[in-house]
This record gives C-alpha cells, sequence and structure tokens, in this order.
C-alpha cells in the first residue's frame, strides 16, 4: 500500500519512546525540594527527543491509516461499479441453471436449489447497504448528490491517489497536524483543517491540496498558553497520549485490514488498481462458463 498500516507498523520508535520515555521514575522527577523546575538537564533534554521522535512516528503512520482507508472506499466504489453488473448477470445465470435442472429433473432438493437461487437475484438490501458510502459527515456524497439529480455517477478514477496528491497531503499533515496542536482552541482548528484536507486527498485533489496548503500558510499562527507543569510533567503527559492515540490507530487500521475489502487490497499491495481488472478478467470468464452451462442444458432439453 505503499505506507503498511498494520499494527506491527506501530511498533516503532512511537510505541518505544512511549513505553519507556525516560529513566528516573515518575513524572515531575527533575524537580527539586522546592517544586520549582531547576530547567532542562539531560533527561529533560531525553525526553524532549523522544516526544519528537514519537509525534513523527505518529503522524507517519496516521498518514498510512489515512492513505489505506483512502483505498478501501475507492476501491469499494470501484468494485461496485465496474463489476457490480457481472455479480449481478453471474446470479442470474446461476438461478437459470438451477431452474433448467429442476425443470429437468423434477427433484425436489433441485427445486429448492432453484428457488434459492433465484432469491440471491433480487435481495432485499438492509438499511446501512442502502446508505453505506453514500452519506458521510457534510450530507449526501458528491456520488449521492449526482444520483439524486439524476447526472452520471463519476467514480475514482484509480485506488490509490497518484503521487503528487500523496505528496501535497504527507506536507500538509506534517504542517497542520492537530497533535502539534499547543492548546484546545489550536487543537479544534486543525480539526476543523484536516478535515478539509482529508476530503480532498479521498478525491484525488491535488490541486485543492495546493490551495489548502497556501491557506494553511498565511493562516494565524499557533498560540498557546504557557503551561503550569514542569517541563517534565508535560513531555511525560505528552507521551501518554502519544501512546493512546497510537493504539487508537492501531485498532482503526485492524478494522480496515480485517474487512472483505481491506483483505482484497492486501492481496495486491503494490497496484490496488491491477487488482480490479484481474476480478473483472475472472468475472467475465465466469460468466462465459455459465453461458456454455445454460446453453448445453437448453439443448439438451
Amino acid at each position: 500500500m505503499g505506507a503498511d498500516p498494520s499494527p506491527d507498523a506501530a511498533s516503532g520508535p512511537a510505541a518505544d519512546a512511549a513505553a519507556d520515555p525516560a529513566p528516573g521514575g515518575a513524572a515531575g522527577a527533575g524537580r527539586d525540594g522546592s517544586g520549582a523546575d531547576p530547567g532542562p538537564g539531560p533527561g529533560t533534554e531525553r525526553l524532549e527527543r523522544a516526544v519528537r521522535v514519537a509525534e513523527d512516528a505518529l503522524i507517519e503512520f496516521e498518514i498510512a491509516v489515512e492513505t489505506f482507508r483512502v483505498e478501501v472506499e475507492n476501491f469499494s466504489r470501484l468494485h461496485h461499479q465496474r463489476l457490480g453488473p457481472m455479480y449481478a448477470r453471474l446470479d442470474e445465470l446461476d438461478a437459470q441453471i438451477a431452474e433448467a435442472v429442476a425443470a429437468r429433473s423434477g427433484d425436489p432438493e433441485d427445486r429448492r436449489r432453484a428457488e434459492e437461487a433465484r432469491a440471491i437475484v433480487m435481495p432485499m438490501p438492509g438499511v446501512e447497504e442502502l446508505f453505506h458510502g453514500w452519506i458521510d459527515s457534510d450530507g449526501f456524497s458528491p456520488e449521492a448528490a449526482a444520483m439524486l439529480n439524476e447526472q452520471q455517477v463519476q467514480p475514482p478514477s484509480r485506488v490509490r491517489p497518484d503521487e503528487e496528491t500523496r505528496r501535497a497531503y504527507r506536507e500538509l499533515v506534517r504542517e497542520a497536524h492537530p497533535d502539534l496542536a499547543a492548546d484546545d482552541v489550536e487543537r479544534r482548528r486543525r480539526e476543523e483543517f484536516m478535515v478539509r484536507v482529508n476530503q480532498a486527498y479521498a478525491r484525488g485533489d491535488a490541486q485543492t491540496l495546493r490551495g489548502l496548503a497556501e491557506e494553511w500558510r498565511i493562516g494565524p499562527a499557533a498560540r498557546g498558553p504557557e503551561p503550569e507543569l514542569s517541563r517534565s510533567e508535560v513531555l511525560y503527559a505528552r507521551l501518554e497520549w502519544l501512546a493512546a492515540r497510537k493504539e487508537q490507530l492501531v485498532a482503526a487500521a485492524r478494522e480496515l485490514e480485517e474487512s472483505a475489502i481491506g483483505a482484497m487490497l492486501r492481496m495486491a499491495p503494490d497496484d490496488p488498481d491491477r487488482l480490479l481488472e484481474e476480478i473483472a478478467e475472472k468475472l467475465l470468464a465466469d460468466v462465459a462458463e455459465r453461458e456454455s452451462r445454460l446453453a448445453e442444458l437448453a439443448t439438451a432439453g
């Protein structure tokens, strides 16, 4: 996938730094008896390095997970739009073959199989299937809006965003990531901005990403309040938060990988777009085989 979003990918500097952030025991160990922070020392400097490493590793991991999520969503849409008619044709042929066999044999078991095959052709979708992929946090997706307005639905042109789009996205994430916020107000601003960045990335829209990069460069600089805790305490708290965030990303990556589409994508990590072509070729061969079988039954009858 370009970057491995699997849980194993998280067991790097971020995990190591969070698991063993610094020697010396509990947070605040650098203070003297008066409670004042004696200033940066070897332990604090090591903590600061660990935080920087952990932040970099976490952001890289989050980029990998988001890229994989985009690939899964695009593959799912392309799979449905390009291959859905072939699956429907296969179901119809299977039903016709089962019905022809039942008509010839009169066997109750063959009739039961024919009824089951026919029921598969026009299933009643559940609510989740009806709305999956068509509604997001901003309402109807562009595909759903196009359908409602009787316009042609434009599928994503490819599964994986191209190199220019990925490069623009990576640079934006490293500059505007919410994990780099100094306070809650700045975090909310970054989170809202990253929603727009992620939407443009999902569309593969490099031009919009460039515009967002310019917007971020001229935007307000982050200014946070001075922390009341010692520097060591702040750094320990930061490492704890980074470790918790890493676990959330591990869970998200695992859920993506264990989905049906995620499992299919892992079969072709270097070229997911080619996988669609291979599946299409296999389905065409299956359709031809079913049509030949149906023709044989019709001739024999």
